[in-house]
């Protein structure tokens, strides 16, 4: 999937919404006990509920991988699941991998030959052998952690804006049709400073929704010419009912978001 790809599915659209499919088998309705694969069961209403208004999904893979080779299992069902049914939507692996030679080429094979992902999120902090095994396939994204929404993102990324060298750095590595960055709606004021580095990049923007962050402020400070912004909602849109009508709740949270970036195109 190409930049341009991706713009195009956004102005169709109207809406540069990722979904995160951050599924705790807790959280889940009661209607799913005793289902074999609850976990994909879920993730396939709300995915099947959303599809309109997402251009992206993003499962967090700590999610599945905590329930071993069943959770695994499920991954890879949800995945294969929205490529065959909305394969224009890019779907990011949220797994954070930041290892080296061969490790790293074994981390890009898992998830974009043998799992069809398009991108996956990636720790920078060893350096550019960390990156850019996933680099070398063809239509696929490397994500790269630049500002974070987390609050103890000021113990290093802060200091001496050292997000601002990891992003300006990384962007030797690769291009705007194989690299993004991961830049957090808690901190809309500093996107601004991150477009000055990487005007051309998309940014994947966390913490919109159960975390605070706002979509017009985003906006205002994140903005390109061709949109270059994939705002993510997870707790907020997945886990909008906990009752049988989640799915319907979902699609109405993700069609609320979808109106206000909606308003983005005006």
């Amino acid at each position: 999937m190409t930049a341009n790809q991706l713009y195009e599915q956004i102005k169709a659209k109207r809406s540069c919404l990722c979904v995160g499919l951050d599924t705790v088998l807790e959280k889940l309705p009661a209607t799913l006990d005793g289902e074999q694969y609850p976990l994909f069961i879920f993730n396939r209403e709300i995915i099947d509920a959303t599809a309109d208004c997402a251009v992206c999904y993003k499962p967090n893979t700590a999610f599945y991988e905590c329930y071993g080779a069943w959770g695994w299992q499920q991954l890879e069902m949800t995945v294969g699941y929205i490529k065959e049914h909305y394969p224009e939507i890019m779907v990011i692996a949220d797994a954070k991998r930041g290892d080296i030679g061969n490790t790293a080429a074994r981390y890009a094979k898992a998830f974009f030959d043998n799992m069809p992902c398009d991108a996956v999120t990636l720790a920078p902090y060893m350096g550019r052998d960390s990156i850019a095994p996933f680099l070398e396939y063809k239509g696929k994204w490397a994500v790269v952690l630049g500002l974070t929404s987390n609050a103890s993102a000021a113990d290093f990324e802060l200091d001496g804006d050292l997000y601002k060298k990891v992003i300006g750095t990384a962007m030797e590595w690769g291009t705007p049709d194989n690299m993004m960055f991961v830049a957090g709606a808690t901190r809309p004021e500093m996107l601004a400073g991150i477009r000055e580095i990487c005007p051309d990049h998309f940014l994947l923007v966390p913490g919109v929704g159960a975390q605070g962050g706002s979509v017009a402020e985003v906006a205002k400070h994140g903005l390109n010419s061709k949109c270059g912004l994939l705002i993510n909602s997870s707790r907020g849109i997945i886990y909008a009912s906990s009752g049988s009508d989640f799915a319907g709740a979902a699609a109405s949270a993700a069609g609320s978001l979808r109106q206000q970036m909606a308003n983005i195109f005006e």
